[in-house]
């Protein structure tokens, strides 16, 4: 009788020595193949995966340990009922490391073949629900529950769910439109009519979030974004225009105006971070105002952020150069003739 219970032991035994070793060794591979290939994975991911094999050689080792042993037969329910346990234990634990996998994959892919970001919310989301959706159908399987009317009520209930989340769901694939025509993505800057505008954070299963310049975040529903007029200053490219506005006196030399103030601006674009140093900045004049004729200098900086320390530096460096060469920026001023009747 002991003998017969010593080989199940003894397995169980091995299957923990061998877990140990087979964590060390799968530990050390994915550690090199993370550097290797740069695929992003956290230690503690590594860690995760790790201890996943270990508990998945546990579990073989129960599971061999009680097939080699012929328990009586007042037994057997109780020993089927604990192999569909460990098997379950083992579906559970495969689809968490599938849906880990697949989103690490995707992430690496997404950060080194597409202009998406490495972490998108609403896609990780789907995944998971997918992958545990198929080991739930499994485990039913297992169980020998007949999943055709499970389905069937399933399609009723999500007729129901349905109706009844109208608004959720609307922003559920309002979110997935957004992603898949690729016109608004997490890190654009992107101004939205109604005057929010800032950084794309995340796009998730219900809303956007915005991080305004002034470090606050704006949370909006992806239908709202769907259905509004969104101006993308990442699309098609970082680079952008910068008109700036000026006024010079009537008195002015304007060849001298044109001359001075493009040496200005192409100095502006050489030397104040943002600019773009190749650009060819060109002036337009185009008003005669009230009190000074109108032009417009056109800059280019780097994004749509960089423009504020780029008009800053070059309003500054403006202002001096035309105090230097006499060039007058006029105040509002209005002449007014008076007639005296005799």
């Amino acid at each position: 009788m002991l003998k017969t219970y010593l080989y199940p032991i003894f397995v169980f035994i091995i299957s923990i020595f061998t877990g140990f070793v087979i964590r060390l060794i799968f530990k050390n591979r994915i550690s090199y193949f993370n550097q290797k290939f740069n695929l992003g994975l956290s230690f503690k991911t590594i860690v995760f995966f790790s201890n996943i094999c270990f508990f998945w050689i546990i579990l073989l080792g129960i599971y061999l340990s009680i097939s080699i042993v012929e328990f009586p037969a007042k037994f057997q329910q109780i020993i089927n009922s604990i192999n569909k346990l460990l098997i379950i234990l083992f579906i559970i634990t495969l689809a968490w490391v599938s849906a880990k996998i697949v989103v690490s994959f995707l992430n690496f892919y997404m950060r080194e073949k597409t202009e998406l970001p490495p972490k998108v919310s609403i896609i990780e989301i789907i995944i998971k629900i997918v992958i545990l959706f198929i080991g739930f159908i499994l485990i039913l399987d297992t169980l020998h529950i007949n999943i055709t009317p499970f389905i069937t009520s399933l399609g009723i209930a999500g007729l129901a769910v349905g109706l009844a989340l109208q608004d959720t769901l609307s922003n559920f694939f309002a979110g997935l439109h957004i992603l898949m025509t690729k016109q608004i993505k997490p890190g654009d800057y992107i101004s939205i009519e109604g005057g929010f505008e800032g950084f794309v954070e995340d796009i998730t299963w219900r809303n956007t979030t915005i991080k305004t310049v002034s470090n606050n975040l704006v949370i909006i529903p992806n239908s709202k974004i769907a259905s509004s007029i969104v101006t993308n200053y990442f699309l098609p490219d970082k680079g952008l225009t910068v008109p700036v506005q000026v006024g010079v006196s009537y008195d002015s030399d304007l060849e001298k105006v044109e001359r001075i103030t493009l040496e200005v601006a192409k100095e502006v674009m050489k030397e104040v971070p943002g600019g773009v140093p190749d650009f060819e900045p060109f002036i337009r004049y185009h008003t005669f105002g009230e009190f000074s004729i109108n032009f417009t200098v056109v800059l280019r900086v780097q994004s749509y952020t960089d423009r504020y320390p780029v008009i800053h530096e070059f309003v500054k460096r403006l202002h001096k150069r035309y105090k230097e060469e006499g060039i007058e920026i006029p105040f509002p001023i209005r002449t007014v003739y008076l007639k005296h009747k005799n």
